[in-house]
């Protein structure tokens, strides 16, 4: 499965992209929980879906776990290190032809930063 998180796009087939024993520990929580932790990680790094990748990756398997059809999410924060509540979420749901053809001119090195923002969530996003 493909989900775009933020501008990049993810591939986040199971198994859980942590350690299993950190895969048991994920398990009970909900998309509320899952959302909560998002935003208070983008609080702290606000372009983590560049500077760490591995926690963005794993984000984006618990939201897509924790949901159901969701394979798209955007966590704007307004400065690094303000407060979690601040951080807007913003969710969707995209055809699979498109997330799939964004992934390819990611991997071939088309897709420009932030490009996949503005196709989905509009320019202010970006």
């Amino acid at each position: 499965m493909l989900f775009l998180l933020n501008d990049v796009v993810f591939q986040i087939d199971p198994p859980c992209p942590a350690p299993l024993r950190d895969e048991r520990r994920f398990q009970p929580l909900g998309l509320d929980s899952v959302i909560e932790l998002a935003c208070e990680l983008f609080s702290e790094h606000p372009e983590l879906h560049r500077t760490h990748p591995e926690r963005a990756h794993r984000i984006a398997w618990l939201l897509a776990k924790a949901s159901d059809g969701l394979n798209a999410a955007l966590f704007t924060a307004p400065h690094k290190g303000c407060a979690p509540e601040l951080v807007e979420p913003r969710f969707g749901a995209l055809p699979l032809p498109f997330i799939q053809h964004l992934e390819q001119r990611a991997r071939t090195g088309q897709l420009a930063p932030n490009e996949a923002c503005e196709q989905v969530w509009g320019p202010l996003a970006a």
